[in-house]
């Protein structure tokens, strides 16, 4: 069964697998990358990699429409529990088998206050394993680190990689990401929202396929593919 991948501009994704809908940091209102709004999007699972407001976007009232579970780190959950969401706590390094595969958290180089000034925990990528066996890797918002190389490890279908700098890794930095993550196929995220973070994605994809030799998908917002 293919998985559908959906970038909605920033670092909002959308996946499609086994049947299930998972939204992943669905900022919508507020981004000017958006090709669709908060009230038409569905999910069965909602994503969210750390407490700033550009993730947590529009999680509440997507979930209170849809009733989705939300999966975050304990400190995004218990915040959002205590506002009467569905929630699923995880932690770095830790997984857990949803219906729709097996989830773990893993590190990101990165901060996590939430939008109300509230502690967010740490914050954190996802690797997942679908029911199928393809492991997507969504880096979110972080720094390069050098522990990619063990994600990698696992043998990555995707790995989903923010570019643009300033906030997270910028070009060189997330090259050097796809040569410790070794994946089949490589998407940028997280630039050219907002003009600090501004790049030039078919640049970097062409230095990336030259250099590494990586399929680079370059999604406009709202554009799907299919592993």
């Amino acid at each position: 069964m293919a998985v559908k991948f959906t970038w909605y501009g920033h670092a909002a994704l959308g996946l499609e697998t086994s049947g299930y809908r998972i939204l992943v940091d669905p900022f919508f209102t507020g981004n000017p990358a958006a090709t669709i709004s908060a009230d038409k999007v569905m999910a069965d699972y909602i994503l969210i990699s750390h407490g700033h407001g550009d993730h947590v976007g529009d999680a509440e009232p997507i979930a209170r429409r849809t009733g989705a579970l939300i999966i975050a780190n304990a400190e995004i959950s218990a915040w959002l529990s205590k506002k009467g969401l569905k929630t699923h706590a995880q932690h770095l390094g830790g997984g857990f088998k949803h219906p729709f595969g097996y989830l773990k958290l893993t590190f990101a180089l990165h901060g996590s206050g939430l939008p109300d000034g509230s502690y967010g925990g740490s914050s954190a990528g996802f690797l997942l394993t679908t029911t199928d066996g393809l492991k997507i890797y969504l880096a979110q918002d972080t720094g390069l680190f050098g522990d990619m190389k063990l994600i990698g490890d696992e043998g990555l279908d995707l790995a989903v990689l923010p570019i643009g700098d300033n906030f997270t890794m910028g070009p060189d930095d997330a090259l050097r990401a796809v040569q410790l993550l070794r994946p089949k196929r490589v998407v940028p995220i997280h630039y050219n929202t907002f003009g600090v973070i501004a790049q030039d994605p078919i640049a970097w994809a062409q230095r990336v396929q030259a250099q590494t030799g990586v399929i680079v998908d370059l999604l406009k917002p709202g554009q799907s593919l299919s592993l």
